[in-house]
């Protein structure tokens, strides 16, 4: 899945691709008996407001903030229903975030429209009160469902999910977060309390596809694709075969570049989605999700995951 970034820049955008859950081809359904959502979503921004500087580097003049959310407002012309997520790490990496401390990240996402954000490692690099500060400019929401906050300034701020409504859908979005303990220093992250991903994911995903009837079920991950050297360490591929209920993994944290997802059985057999979006904002990851409309579980999906940027 993770490829080398030069060829991935080459191809992305043009590989699109259909995976049916039955035997017959999505042109065989009436248009008229489907429900189209398409979901937009990054990871890894940090910080990065600016193309890449025209270097001479492989990555120069990609990305930027302007051009995504141009793309952004090209596709809600288009297509009815759209939703706009991130898998973290939001912050840190350009000087950027040294001089504003986040809030031109959490403005700009805000004028993009995105709709749900978790919560990575580097967006407790200005600690707990310095996230806090910048709260107030995020007109978005933040879920993380396995940072226990209720000891900390962020306790009311944060939710364990979200449910969006498209169309006679509903989407149920949670958010999952990678161990802070010995990753991000201990004064940055206070009294937060880290729960285990597969125990809180399986109680989450019940509560909102049985529970709360949703339709679909994202998990919002900065766990990590996969680690080479444990593939036994906690990540999304090791998420979606020991956890129920869980449609989609979006994850982060590992700067994956993925041309298409990566398809895993949970624990009843059942397919779960896994994808990222590589780092920066070079990529807009997308995925367009048909459902059946008597019979909304049942689903077609297509990728598009579209170079930010020339």
């Amino acid at each position: 899945m993770k490829q080398d970034r030069r060829a991935f820049i080459k191809t992305a955008g043009i590989g699109t691709f259909f995976i049916g859950t039955g035997v017959l081809p999505l042109m065989s359904f009436a248009k008229p008996e489907l429900i189209k959502l398409t979901i937009l979503h990054t990871n890894d921004v940090h910080s990065r407001i600016e193309p890449f500087p025209m270097d001479g580097g492989r990555l120069q003049g990609l990305g930027g903030a302007a051009r995504r959310a141009k793309m952004i407002e090209k596709i809600r012309k288009e297509e009815e229903n759209v939703i706009l997520l991130d898998a973290g790490d939001i912050f840190q990496g350009t000087p950027y975030f040294n001089y504003f401390g986040g809030e031109l990240e959490f403005k700009l996402m805000s004028a993009m429209k995105y709709d749900v954000a978790t919560i990575g490692n580097h967006d407790f690099d200005a600690g707990l009160k310095g996230l806090h500060q910048q709260l107030p400019h995020a007109n978005f929401e933040l879920v993380s469902s396995n940072y226990d906050f209720s000891d900390t300034m962020m306790h009311d701020k944060v939710k364990s999910y979200k449910i969006i409504e498209k169309s006679g859908l509903k989407i149920g979005i949670f958010g999952l977060g990678i161990e802070l303990s010995g990753l991000v220093p201990a004064k940055l992250y206070g009294n937060t309390q880290y729960k285990d991903p597969i125990k809180t994911a399986t109680k989450v995903a019940e509560t909102l596809k049985k529970d709360e009837q949703c339709d679909y079920v994202i998990c919002l991950s900065h766990l990590g694709y996969q680690y080479r050297e444990d593939k036994t360490k906690m990540c999304d591929v090791v998420l979606s075969q020991n956890t129920k209920n869980i449609d989609l993994i979006i994850g982060g944290h590992t700067h994956t570049f993925m041309d298409q997802p990566d398809i895993r059985r949970n624990m009843d057999g059942e397919e779960v989605y896994i994808t990222q979006a590589g780092w920066a904002g070079i990529l807009l990851g997308r995925l367009d999700v048909y459902f059946e409309r008597n019979n909304k579980r049942k689903c077609v999906i297509c990728k598009n995951e579209t170079v930010v940027g020339k």
